[in-house]
């Protein structure tokens, strides 16, 4: 008698034939490739150091597609992006020691967005682990501690034959629900040594599916069902889960109005009768969020921003979904449904009754009128127009990335994304420098379609070393750098609290435009009255280009304090 597990454990005559004779002068870092690519990965991002020229030695006589940045930070950026925009991990390649350490803020971004990152960094030689303090180039008494309170799970190497179950390993975890930037370290001796190992061929690493408990989901449909007054967040786990469809199907079922937190942005149609947008920072929102009898928070954990920085205090019952299982009722008691949103959303949609309410977008319809009102008052038209201008240019499909800016904090509450997971900012970890070679990844992930990035002038000092590699690869990404001369909110920020002082905010800086095309970039100076104009005319264009936007913006008046 055969038993199915005895097929599956056979090998077949050529890869018996194949491990008793693997190909020569393979290293450790072809085992990496070759899991790597039996995983699926097409493309690595990174840039080489002296312990990892082992792995890249393999990448480089492999058909990865290798994407080298200037700055490791940067280069995390890029993957960060393209594992958002693509849903696979993103493998990013590091050195030991100060590039592991430069990577350190993109992989705090990518860990507090949820983006897939497979970060994957040399270490120093086998006898120099554990601390001893060798002396070796690049020696940390443990690596791997500056990442683990960082990263979402910590894999390591030692041996060549652990390479693959680790690689493996670290793949399930960057792609299971919540998603996450993970670390794989691996010696460098280890990278360059060769090995008689057989080729890796057949690794799975298929991520856990998350699914809701139902008589959670029992609940939560009763509640919502017997509402008068339900509204739901949808925050960023639902563009991760892809769950966009679904969150509409139930808001129409239920009449239940949506505004979307700032990472969640196009999870739910701008103009649709039921949208709240986006204007979580407004009073007259939080106000309307606390008055709802039952609150369906779905991919969120209603922190700083989505709370109107904690300002925000429910009254009525709530309902929150999330895969991060540390968010659940992390600032407000709640039904905590640890869950992916896609299959929370769709056990809701099996079990909750449809209610009508006539009146619902009639009352989405007055506060978006009274945060109208609101702003009309403070003098706002250029900050307004501006986004209008982009919007306008911009092909609803053509994914955006926005830096710490003023016209960021703008877009985050007033920009229709149009589509889910087309528009992506650092507003999770917060760090500088994210917009352009994040939009590099972007570009990189979808070939054929033209990416905005947008800037400030002091952020766009962190990236301005990645104009090289945008033309070396021919990326088609356009570069939206507004410069006001300064670091512009934060010398908003001490103007009120400082008495006017704005020590440390002013900055001088180069003729943006000549400096683009000193790298063969094309740049020009765009003004408001022709910003929409030139935009489409450089986002049509093939390759990189640069638009320089001089103007000093303000924001809305916080309702917060």
């Amino acid at each position: 008698m055969t038993h199915d597990h005895d097929l599956v454990l056979r090998p077949t005559e050529a890869q018996t034939a194949a491990a008793l004779a693997p190909p020569p002068g393979r290293t450790g870092g072809d085992l990496v490739v070759e899991t790597l690519r039996s995983l699926g990965a097409t493309t690595v991002f990174g840039l080489p150091g002296q312990h990892a020229l082992g792995l890249f030695d393999a990448v480089g006589r492999s058909d990865l597609r290798l994407v080298t940045l200037r700055v490791e930070n940067n280069a995390g950026f890029a993957a960060d992006a393209y594992g958002r925009i693509t849903g696979e991990a993103a493998p990013l390649l590091l050195s030991t020691g100060p590039g592991a350490l430069t990577a350190l803020p993109a992989l705090a971004e990518a860990a507090a967005a949820s983006a897939p990152v497979l970060a994957i960094s040399s270490q120093v030689p086998v006898a120099g682990l554990g601390g001893g303090r060798r002396g070796h180039l690049h020696e940390l008494r443990d690596q791997a501690a500056s990442f683990r309170d960082v990263v979402k799970s910590v894999h390591q190497a030692r041996t060549a034959s652990q390479i693959p179950s680790v690689v493996a390993e670290a793949w399930e975890s960057a792609l299971t629900a919540p998603h996450g930037p993970v670390w794989v370290e691996i010696p460098e001796d280890v990278l360059r040594s060769e090995t008689h190992i057989p080729q890796v061929t057949g690794m799975d690493a298929t991520p856990h599916e998350l699914a809701p408990r139902p008589e959670l989901t029992a609940v939560a449909a009763h509640w919502l069902s017997q509402a008068s007054r339900p509204v739901i967040i949808a925050g960023g786990g639902v563009v991760r889960s892809d769950a966009s469809g679904k969150l509409r199907q139930l808001a129409e079922r239920l009449d239940a109005p949506v505004v979307t937190t700032f990472g969640g942005k196009g999870a739910f149609p701008w103009t649709h009768p039921l949208s709240l947008q986006s204007w979580l920072e407004d009073r007259h929102m939080t106000d309307f969020l606390e008055d709802a009898d039952v609150l369906l928070v779905v991919g969120s954990g209603l922190g700083e921003l989505s709370s109107n920085y904690h300002t925000f205090f429910p009254t009525g019952r709530i309902v929150q979904i999330d895969a991060d299982l540390g968010k659940l009722e992390s600032n407000h008691p709640a039904l905590g449904i640890h869950a992916d949103a896609r299959l929370a959303l769709q056990a809701l949609l099996e079990t909750v009754a449809e209610r009508r309410d006539d009146h619902a977008p009639e009352r989405v319809r007055m506060v978006l009128e009274d945060i109208a009102a609101r702003l009309a008052d403070q003098d706002l038209a250029l900050e307004q127009s501006l986004l209008a201008s982009i919007r306008s240019a911009l092909p609803a499909r053509s994914p955006s990335f926005w830096d710490m800016t003023i016209l960021s904090y703008w877009a985050w509450s007033a920009f229709d994304a149009q589509h889910p997971n087309t528009m992506h900012s650092a507003q999770g970890a917060g760090g500088l420098g994210y917009a352009f070679p994040a939009a590099l990844g972007a570009c990189v992930a979808e070939p054929d379609t033209p990416v905005l990035a947008v800037s400030g002038d002091g952020g766009a000092m962190y990236s301005l070393a990645e104009l090289a590699t945008a033309r070396q690869h021919d990326l088609d990404v356009t570069w939206l750098i507004v410069d006001d001369g300064g670091y512009g909110i934060l010398r908003e920020y001490m103007a009120d609290a400082f008495d006017g002082r704005t020590t440390g905010t002013e900055l001088t800086r180069p003729d943006f435009a000549a400096l683009a095309e000193s790298f063969g970039v094309p740049a020009a100076t765009t003004t408001p009255e022709s910003l929409t104009a030139d935009l489409k005319k450089a986002l049509a264009a093939p390759g990189p280009s640069v638009l320089v936007l001089p103007a000093t913006l303000r924001m809305f008046a916080p309702t917060h304090l």
